[in-house]
This record gives C-alpha cells, sequence and structure tokens, in this order.
C-alpha cells in the first residue's frame, strides 16, 4: 500500500506521540520536547477558525472558569473572556493579607484595556503573540504551541494525568491561599521539571479528548476571536432611556442638583451589579460605569480605586455590555425595567426636597454616605435599600470582595435578618436626627492606607459609643410595650409582598450565600437591620471596600464590621426581656468576642424593659414566632425540612416528597458528628428520569462559635469553637458559590443514603462513606456531576445562576 510523504509523516507522528503520551510518563520525568507540541494535533487544526463564543468558551466554563473566575484566580488568570486570556498572568496575588502598602489595581476591562498597558502592569502573555497571517490568524500553529503557556500547562496535564482512585496525595497542594510559581514561557521547562503534578485543571480530571483538542486546535489557530456582543434590539431601546434618566439636565440649578445627586446615590449602589433589561436574554447582563464620553458616542469607562472616586469633573453614567463569564461568587442581578424607573422616579423625584448644593468627593465625605446624601429624605434611601435587600446584604459577600473572609469571621454561621419599618417611629428614620449625628456615622472606608491600626479602632469605637448613647435617648423615653405591638416596627415586606423583609445568612467558614426567606432552625441570633446599618454595610464592604488595600485597611475594616453586626443583634435583643436578653449577651459574648459587649459605652437599654408580655419560658423562641406572624409566607412556608413541626405542605412531586422526608431524619444530626463534614456539600439525587428530573439539594453545617472575632487562628487552633452546638441545615435546592463535596445518590438508596451519614461518629466512619457517595477529585465522573450541577443551577434560577467556584472543593 503506497501512502503519500505527509500522510506517512503524520502516521509515524501521532504513534510517536501516542507512545511518548501513554508510557513515558509513568516511568520517567517528561522533558521539554515532549511538553511543547502535538504534531498530530496541529495536523488535524481546521482550516475555519474555531469560534470563541461557541466553542471554545463553553470548554472554558465548563472546565477552567470555575477556579480562574475572580480576583482569587491563581496567577490572576481570568480564562472567561477573550481580553482575560490576551492579558494573561501576574505573579502577584490580589489577596494578601500582610500587604504593607496598598497594590495598584488590576481589574479586569477596567484598570487597563490594551494587551500592551497590561504588559506594563506586569502581565505575562499566555499565548503565543507573535506576527498574523492573512485574514487575522497567526501564520505559524506549531509555533503558537511551542510558544504558549496555556497550551503547555494543558499539555502537561495530557502528559501527567492525576490517580483515578482514593485520594490525592501531598504532591497537590489544595489550600486556599497555596504559593502559586505561574511560570513564564522561558520559566515553564523548570516549572514542568518541578511539579509534573501542575498541569491544568489542576487537583481534577483531565479533559476529554473533544475537549483537549478543541482548545489545543484554537491556540494553534492563533487564538482567534469575534467581534464583541452587541446590546439586543429589546435592550437598545432601554439603555437610550436609562442614560437619558440617569444624565438628566435642567437649566434650574436646584433641580440640576437634584438630578446629580441622585445618579451619584444610584450608581454608587449599582456599579457592581449585573444589570438585567426586561424582556432580554436570559444571560444578557449590563455594567453602569462613569464615563468620559456621554449618551451616543462610545462609553469610556473612567477608572478610580472606590466608585466615589473623585475625577475632577462631570461624568456620564453610561450602561455597557457585560463581557465574560458569569461565576456565581461574583453574580448579583439587579433588573431594570418601566416598572423600576416608575419606582425609582416616585422615590426620588417625586418627593419634595432641596439640593442647595452637591457635596464634595473628599473622602471624609464620600466614604459616608449619611452625611454626602443628607439631602435625599432618610425615607427614600432606605425603601430603595429595602426594595432589593438581599441584593445590598448580598453584596459585601459578592461585591468587589468576591473572597468573603474579610467580613465572614464577624457573623455566625446561620443567622436570620429581618428590618425595622421605614415608618417605625425610631431615631434612624428621622432625617434630623441623623443630619445631625453623620459625623458619628464615619468609618475607616474614608481612610486610604492605614498603619496606626489600634489608634484608628479606638477612634471610630470613640464614635459609635457616641452614636449609640445618642441614639438610644427617645427609646428610654418610651415606656414598654407588649410584644405583640412591637412587631408594628418590623417591616412586613410591604403587606407581605416583598421577600427581602425576611433573609438567612449562611457562612462557610470562608464564604457565604444569602437566601429570602427564614431557611433551617430556630438560629442562635439574628438581626434586626435600620437604615444606617443596611447603609454602612455597603460602604463598609462594597463601595468603600478595596481589595487592593493593605493590612490596615483590611483589618480596620474587619474590626469595624463588628459595631455592625453588634448594632444588628442588639436590636433583636432591644425586643425581649431583660432577664432573657442578659442571657443571650453572656452566651454570644464569650472569648475575644467578650470585649464587643464594651463597644457601645455605658448603655441604659440593656437594663430597660422596652417590650413586655410574653407568655412562654423560652421568650427568644416565641420571638421568632412572632415575627414570623407579622411576615407570613415571606418567612417561608414552615421548612418542611429543618424546622416543620406538624401541618407542612409536601411536594406535590412524589419522588420530591420521597427525598424531602429522608433528608428531613438528617437534620438532627449535631454536636461533634459534624465535625468531620464538609461546611457545603451538594447532592444528587438520582431519580432514574431524564438528568434534568434528578433532586438537588444543599447539606450545610453550622458551625457554633464561642466568639466569632478571631481572624488569626485556624479552626483546629481556635479555642473559640464550640463543637457540641453545631447543627446541620439541609435546604432542596442549590446554596452556595463553592462547594466543598458533591454527593451523589439513587433514589432507591436515599433513605439508606441518611441512616449512614446520621451514623458517622469517626473519621473511619465518614471514609466509608464517601466511598460509597462521594465524588471526590479523582473521580471519572466528577466532569458528569459538577456539569449536572451547575445545569441544575442554571435551570432553577435561569438569570440569577453562575458557574460554582471549586477552588474550595476539598481533598476528602
Amino acid at each position: 500500500m503506497y501512502l503519500p510523504r505527509r500522510s506517512l509523516s503524520r502516521l509515524l507522528i501521532t504513534g510517536l506521540v501516542f507512545i511518548v503520551s501513554a508510557c513515558g510518563p509513568s516511568e520517567h520525568s517528561i522533558t521539554a520536547d515532549q511538553a511543547k507540541v502535538e504534531y498530530d494535533l496541529v495536523y488535524t487544526t481546521p482550516e475555519e477558525p474555531l469560534s470563541f463564543r461557541e466553542q471554545v468558551l463553553p470548554v472554558l466554563e465548563k472546565r477552567c472558569v470555575s477556579c480562574h473566575g475572580c480576583y482569587d484566580a491563581p496567577c490572576q488568570l481570568k480564562l472567561g473572556s477573550s481580553e482575560g486570556i490576551r492579558r494573561g498572568a501576574n505573579k502577584l496575588k490580589v489577596y494578601d493579607g500582610a500587604r504593607i502598602t496598598a497594590a495598584e489595581p488590576t481589574r479586569l476591562f477596567i484598570d487597563a484595556v490594551t494587551t500592551a498597558q497590561w504588559r506594563d502592569k506586569g502581565f505575562t502573555p499566555i499565548l503565543h503573540e507573535g506576527e498574523a497571517g492573512e485574514s487575522g490568524r497567526a501564520a505559524n500553529p506549531v509555533r503558537n504551541l511551542e510558544n504558549s503557556v496555556l497550551y503547555r500547562m494543558l499539555r502537561l496535564k495530557q502528559l501527567q494525568p492525576q490517580p483515578r482512585t482514593g485520594m490525592l496525595g501531598t504532591e497537590f497542594d489544595l489550600s486556599l491561599n497555596r504559593e502559586q510559581t505561574c511560570p513564564t514561557l522561558e520559566e515553564f521547562d523548570d516549572y514542568a521539571e518541578d511539579n509534573p503534578h501542575g498541569g491544568m485543571p489542576f487537583g481534577l480530571p483531565n479533559l476529554n479528548r473533544q475537549e483537549y483538542s478543541t482548545l489545543v486546535h484554537w491556540i494553534a489557530q492563533g487564538a482567534p476571536v469575534e467581534d464583541e456582543l452587541q446590546p439586543s434590539a429589546a435592550v437598545m431601546p432601554q439603555i437610550t432611556a436609562w442614560e437619558a434618566f440617569l444624565n438628566q439636565k435642567s437649566d434650574d440649578a436646584g433641580e440640576q442638583n437634584r438630578f446629580s445627586l441622585v445618579s451619584r446615590y444610584l450608581y454608587e449602589h449599582l456599579f457592581q451589579a449585573h444589570l438585567h433589561f426586561a424582556g432580554s436574554g436570559d444571560r444578557e447582563f449590563y455594567r453602569l460605569v462613569r464615563s468620559y464620553t456621554p449618551p451616543g458616542e462610545q462609553p469610556v469607562a473612567i477608572a478610580t480605586r472606590r466608585p466615589y472616586g473623585d475625577v475632577g469633573y462631570g461624568v456620564y453614567y453610561r450602561l455597557v455590555r457585560h463581557r465574560g463569564s458569569i461565576v456565581d461568587k461574583q453574580h448579583q442581578v439587579y433588573s431594570l425595567s418601566e416598572q423600576r424607573m416608575k419606582r425609582l422616579r416616585e422615590l426620588f423625584y417625586e418627593t419634595e426636597y432641596k439640593v442647595e448644593s452637591l457635596p464634595s468627593y473628599e473622602p471624609h465625605i464620600a466614604s459616608n454616605p449619611i452625611k454626602a446624601f443628607a439631602d435625599i429624605p432618610v425615607s427614600s434611601r432606605y425603601r430603595f435599600l429595602l426594595d432589593d435587600a438581599q441584593f445590598f446584604i448580598e453584596g459585601f459577600i459578592k461585591g468587589p470582595v468576591c473572597r468573603g473572609q474579610v467580613a465572614l469571621n464577624v457573623i455566625e454561621d446561620q443567622f436570620w435578618v429581618a428590618f425595622f419599618d421605614p415608618d417605625a417611629p425610631v431615631a434612624t428614620n428621622d432625617d434630623d436626627f441623623l443630619r445631625a449625628n453623620a459625623d458619628l456615622l464615619a468609618t475607616p472606608s474614608e481612610l486610604e492606607d492605614t498603619f496606626r491600626v489600634l489608634s484608628v479602632h479606638l477612634h471610630y469605637r470613640s464614635l459609635f459609643r457616641e452614636y449609640v448613647q445618642e441614639r438610644e435617648k427617645p427609646a428610654l423615653d418610651r415606656g414598654p410595650m407588649d410584644v405583640g405591638q412591637a412587631m408594628r416596627y418590623i417591616w412586613d415586606g410591604d403587606g407581605k409582598t416583598n421577600p427581602n423583609a425576611a433573609l438567612t445568612i449562611f457562612r462557610h467558614t470562608d464564604s457565604a450565600s444569602v437566601s429570602y426567606g427564614w431557611q433551617g432552625d430556630y438560629p442562635e441570633t439574628a438581626w434586626v437591620i435600620d437604615y444606617s446599618i443596611l447603609e454602612r454595610i455597603h460602604y463598609l464592604l462594597v463601595a468603600g471596600f478595596d481589595v487592593y488595600g493593605n493590612l490596615g485597611h483590611q483589618l480596620t475594616t474587619r474590626l469595624y464590621m463588628d459595631f455592625l453586626r453588634t448594632e444588628g443583634e442588639n436590636y433583636f435583643l432591644a425586643l425581649l426581656p431583660v432577664e432573657t436578653r442578659k442571657q443571650l449577651v453572656a452566651q454570644w459574648y464569650q472569648g475575644i468576642r467578650a470585649s464587643n459587649r464594651d463597644d457601645q459605652g455605658e448603655v441604659q437599654w440593656i437594663n430597660k424593659e422596652l417590650v413586655n408580655a410574653y407568655r412562654t419560658d423560652n421568650p427568644q423562641r416565641e420571638l421568632y414566632q412572632h415575627m414570623e406572624a407579622r411576615l407570613g409566607k415571606l418567612a417561608g412556608d414552615g421548612d418542611y425540612i429543618n424546622r416543620c413541626a406538624n401541618g407542612c405542605d409536601q411536594p406535590a412531586d412524589p419522588d420530591r416528597a420521597r427525598a424531602d422526608r429522608a433528608m428531613r431524619s438528617a437534620t438532627g444530626i449535631g454536636g461533634e458528628s459534624l465535625h468531620f463534614l464538609p461546611d457545603l456539600a451538594f447532592v444528587r439525587v438520582m431519580t432514574g428520569r431524564a438528568p434534568e428530573n434528578d433532586l438537588a439539594y444543599s447539606m450545610i453545617y453550622n458551625k457554633a462559635y464561642k466568639s466569632v472575632s478571631n481572624m488569626l487562628l485556624p479552626e483546629e487552633l481556635d479555642a473559640t469553637r464550640d463543637y457540641s452546638l453545631d447543627t446541620q441545615t439541609i435546604l432542596p435546592w442549590l446554596e452556595g458559590s463553592y462547594p466543598n463535596f458533591f454527593y451523589v445518590v439513587e433514589l432507591d438508596d436515599v433513605e439508606r443514603f441518611v441512616g449512614e451519614y446520621n451514623a458517622i461518629s469517626n473519621r473511619e466512619h465518614y471514609e466509608s462513606f464517601i466511598m460509597r457517595y462521594g465524588v471526590r477529585r479523582t473521580n471519572e465522573d466528577f466532569w458528569e456531576h459538577a456539569d449536572w450541577f451547575n445545569s441544575q443551577h442554571l435551570l432553577a434560577e435561569p438569570v440569577k445562576a453562575g458557574i460554582f467556584d471549586l477552588n474550595r472543593y476539598q481533598n476528602r
């Protein structure tokens, strides 16, 4: 048989590559030549350019973006957009708790635009940046692969696949804050020799052949990309209307001041949002930016460290299409529609007030929203925040932080949130009170970098004490009311119509989530939030937080969050009898957190009976039940799985009802037994029908703490943990952005699954359980199940869902 010379060469090279790949790595360390190029894939590269959007990005989203999607992406390499790929990698970590001086921001789409600008900022390429051939395609596919760090990382994984059973060995450092190498092209050979298991995806199963070939062919073609997506036809007129609304002009100076102040207020609260227009596609999102250019011209975003940074001249508020993959840990959706615009006009323009002059952008003014926006009635501001309270609370978890530890070790693992009614006669609903005490509500956000952590903390502590004393005076002048009357102070969601009136916050060690309704069993603590707390949370941890800030900025932010948590908890305590209140204070404030009892200074409310007429010997539980009655269905439907006593509605679907009943019996596990379990596990119950009919659950481990104020010690050395009071919440949906582990069980085995789960009492029991139901990082079906959880999330929440993060997936 005769073969043409080219075909023969391809056959020989293919055979050689197969032999090297299949045999060499198992017995010998790879060589630089082996790691460079697979010529068989070069020869099979399609003539037509691959579509980045339709063919390449889906592979990246399924296999890469789960770790490379936010500020905490290893090597700052964000693979969810062509711009992130072309920007490349940087050896400097964004999350650096020991940074002495603030780092230069490197926010994609904000702090630089061109590849050359990113190179000036220290980013190195992961693609070959050579000469381009005809039609924009690179002339030499072999060189495109040889000179691509991205390709060589993928190739290294193919040459050195990880184990397919058991736990990964110690050669895989999977810790969240692991040391980063981030090799450049020149350093790659040494990296491969020193880190033979350092290929991508790191610590997870290999890509399959089709996925791998798609990425390699695209890189060989010179990584072609299409033009940016433009706004859809349904959105274009809405963008025009909203930009006109946000950039209104008037010949009247007072009216113009009002327009400018309201637009500034809206921008500083929505700059981090993924805006979704009515009538647009489920995955079409936009961002609000400050631009040099007016509507009608190409937007040119202004880069400032904070959204209230001074640019020295007037700005225009513009809407630009969001570019890049939607990752759940950063996905905050805020809807825009005719109804929304009508509501904003009602709140901010159909109310009589004057704005004589605009506030300064000086940090001590701009970082204090109580002072900067004092001219806007507090009722308008508070109702704006309440309308979407879940969005604003979620901001300190999903906003600029994107890794929420800065504030999370201040809060409990599970607690409920309610809000004061905007019409309630409380001091913080009064414009005159807030205006008179605005200086006392300054926060460390007004500081850029600080090195005097102790003195700064004492300064804000002193301001906070004085504020609390001023705030409590009107309440002390009133006599006690019965608990039924007190419920009128709690916002009921505008007649039980707004689900934002009742929220549950879950903390999963170094991540968190916010859910509508009161989920789980009755918690140890709860917050009642007023306007001042809600506004300061946003400006402390979202608008005013600098992820690139120094140690002092991060530490003082964390310490001030203690004050806000204490405020919210104390409002809840104030609704209880004095004796119950004192018992809970003693229980909540132990260890390091004991100092928080003194944050308020000499307060009188702790010893004054403010609410009475409790009828049971468990006033805290009784208060929860009064609040549930006030909130009605907004508090939840009785939570059939976690706290239903009698008569809760069961699901109509028989498979769901059976699984729910089984899961309900798993909520009783607690105490020391939970110590072996992950913080957040996703469960797939396979029904035997189509995959979309399988059932999803979240198993949440709620850890108990004597103190939540320790930010230095790892848990195993933290004396503030109280294992005996640990509990578990199980939800019939996927909660949180960072699953720590997956379980997969057949519906016919669900009772057995729960029974074995409840029987776990030591590490050996847990390992046996994992062998039967767990999906380890080495599991050959890992990606199948990861894909299912992502698709199920998207099916349940087509607008709000994002790609789950796997950086915290544990090696169990």
